[in-house]
């Protein structure tokens, strides 16, 4: 048997992206991570945007495109947003937590 080297592909931080999708359906970059930031410990949103790449290269996340939205940001009046959705490689867990932040958060609009 062949020892394999270097970095498991498998993290919990992506696993947790995969489930985030599962409810979510599709989302962009940062309501993703802001969405993750929410629910888990803290990570940085540079590490989020870094398993979003890794994600998409491993095909548990397929680029949807990027969209240029009208807004009054700090920066300019639009930014592109750049939408992930779940990959043929995806195998997301249930997890209730999820589930519950989305219904609270379906209740409070």
């Amino acid at each position: 048997m062949q020892k394999i080297k270097g970095r498991p592909t498998r993290s919990a931080v992506r696993q947790n992206i995969v489930n985030i999708l599962a409810v979510l359906g599709e989302g962009y970059a940062y309501n993703i991570a802001k969405t993750y930031m929410d629910l888990f410990p803290k990570v940085s949103t540079r590490l989020i945007y870094y398993h979003l790449k890794k994600g998409t290269d491993l095909k548990e996340f397929v680029a949807k495109g990027t969209k240029t939205e009208e807004g009054n940001y700090s920066w300019g009046s639009n930014a592109d947003k750049n939408y992930f959705g779940l990959g043929p490689a995806a195998m997301p867990l249930k997890n209730p937590a999820i589930q519950e932040y989305f219904e609270k958060r379906q209740r409070a609009k």
